[in-house]
């Protein structure tokens, strides 16, 4: 049995070294990093997955993002890790299905991720066109999703690090 909880601040440690386990040393050198770099993730949305044991066996995290002159944010999903000893559960899977829908009920509209289409597409992401991720990203792994019908259109531009309120829009 699994639980699926909020990432509380005594998580961060714990969700940090799966990340370094589950990812390529040099992770935080991607461009999707520095628009985290001192945004908190977003409160809620972020969570933890642990096994009957209390061990961490999941991790996904949010944050505010903002795009060219859109008024409101966007989030920005990732990184979604599972532990290895719980990878083809479909832990990964239940973790970004029950944070979008908890996101959408707190009033979010879009969710912006960079990954692999192919892996993304059963969750609604499809690709983005005009929303451009500092690079060096590839725009083919830009995606997006919207929880709110034509939440996407006329957004465009430069994906930028949020600095206002964490206000879902």
């Amino acid at each position: 049995m699994i639980e699926l909880k909020a990432e509380q601040p005594e998580d961060r440690w714990e969700v940090e070294a799966l990340y370094d386990l589950c990812f390529a040393p040099g992770r935080e050198a991607l461009s999707s990093y520095r628009l985290r770099e001192a945004v908190p993730p977003v409160n809620g949305l972020s969570q933890v997955a642990r096994d009957e044991g209390g061990i961490l066996a999941g991790a996904i995290r949010f944050w505010p993002v903002r795009i060219g002159d859109a008024a409101w944010p966007a989030l920005l999903l990732g990184p979604v890790a599972v532990h290895p000893t719980h990878q083809g559960e479909g832990l990964g899977g239940a973790l970004i299905r029950d944070s979008l829908a908890k996101a959408a009920e707190r009033g979010w509209s879009r969710v912006l991720l960079v990954g692999d289409a192919p892996y993304y597409v059963r969750f609604g992401f499809t690709p983005l066109c005009g929303v451009d991720m500092p690079p060096p990203t590839n725009p083919d792994r830009v995606l997006g999703l919207e929880l709110v019908p034509e939440s996407w259109a006329n957004v465009h531009g430069l994906v930028l690090r949020w600095s206002g309120p964490q206000t879902p829009g």
